[in-house]
This record gives C-alpha cells, structure tokens and sequence, in this order.
C-alpha cells in the first residue's frame, strides 16, 4: 500500500528544515570558499616570497645588483679620480719640461761662465804688455804732448805761456820767468 500523503504541517515543517539545512549548507560552502580563498592568496603570497628568494639567493643576480650599485656609487668618483690623474699626469710634464729646461740654462750658463774665465786667463797674458804699452804711452806723450800742445796758440795760453813770433819770422809759444 501506498505511503498516505504527508500531511500540510508535516510538509512544511519538513520544507523548514530542508530550508535550515541548505542555508547550513550555503554558509558551510561560503565559509569553505573563504578558507579556499585564504588559502589560495597565502600560496600565491608563499609562492611570490619563494620566487623572491630564489632571485635573492640567484649569485647571479645578486652579482649584478651588486654591480649596478658599485657602478652607480663609484662611477661618478672614478671619474674625479680619472681627472685628477690627468692633472697630475700633465702636471708632472709640465714640471718636466721646465726642470728641462733650467737644466738647459744651467748648463748654458756654465759653459759661458768657463769661456769668460778661459778669455780672462786669454787676456791675462796680454795685461804685463798692456801695462808695458801704457808705461812707454806715458812717456812718449810726456816728451811729445807739451811740444804738440806748444804749437797752437790757444793750447799755448792754456800751458801759460805767450804765443810770438821769433827773429826769424816763425810762431813759437814761449815761457817767460818773471
């Protein structure tokens, strides 16, 4: 025999808990998707850390991170650097050509400074006849300068002397004792 319909208040008490049981259902599906999802972000945020880490721990990668970051920091002072060895290195030539220089002018002065001495010691053998020459000029001119000076009349009244004309008709510059 076929089961008696149920009846009305036994339907819907029964359509109650249908409905209390699939909102359970609802929230216990909703709370499993939270946790789902939770646990999906912390796996995509594990998975992110690990890729992280991996470039961290990459000796490759850390060496170019390295690199870039020596390069950028010290480019810049390995430039300075450059420039102040060029200035010294231009510096020091030039320092160079000038101690090339002085050394030049030094030696040019010390080979002048030997052929002034080797004229002197030249004309140092020259001095005993120079003196000679000029003891016997001396001498010439004491016994010939005052007949020469003697022979014009204006060096004549100079000498003190008188200027006249002799018996015999010619000039002569005369000294008379008073």
């Amino acid at each position: 025999m076929p089961d008696p319909a149920p009846r009305d208040d036994e339907l819907s008490e029964t359509l109650e808990r249908l409905i209390k049981l699939t909102l359970t259902l609802s929230d216990q599906v909703e709370e499993q998707t939270r946790a789902i999802n939770k646990g999906t972000t912390l796996a995509n945020e594990a998975r992110h850390a690990a890729t992280k880490a991996q470039e961290q721990t990459d000796p490759e990668h850390y060496g170019e991170l390295i690199g870039q970051t020596v390069d950028g920091r010290i480019a810049d002072s390995l430039s300075r650097l450059n420039k102040a060895a060029g200035a010294l290195l231009s510096g020091a030539e030039r320092s160079n050509a000038s101690f090339q220089e002085t050394t030049t002018a030094h030696s040019n002065t010390l080979r002048l400074i030997a052929d002034l001495r080797e004229k002197q010691r030249q004309d140092s053998r020259w001095l005993p006849w120079v003196g000679l020459g000029g003891v016997v000029l001396a001498l010439v001119l004491t016994a010939a300068l005052p007949r020469f000076l003697a022979s014009y009349p204006s060096t004549c009244a100079v000498l003190g002397a008188t200027w006249t004309a002799t018996t015999e008709g010619v000039n002569a510059c005369v000294f008379y004792q008073p």
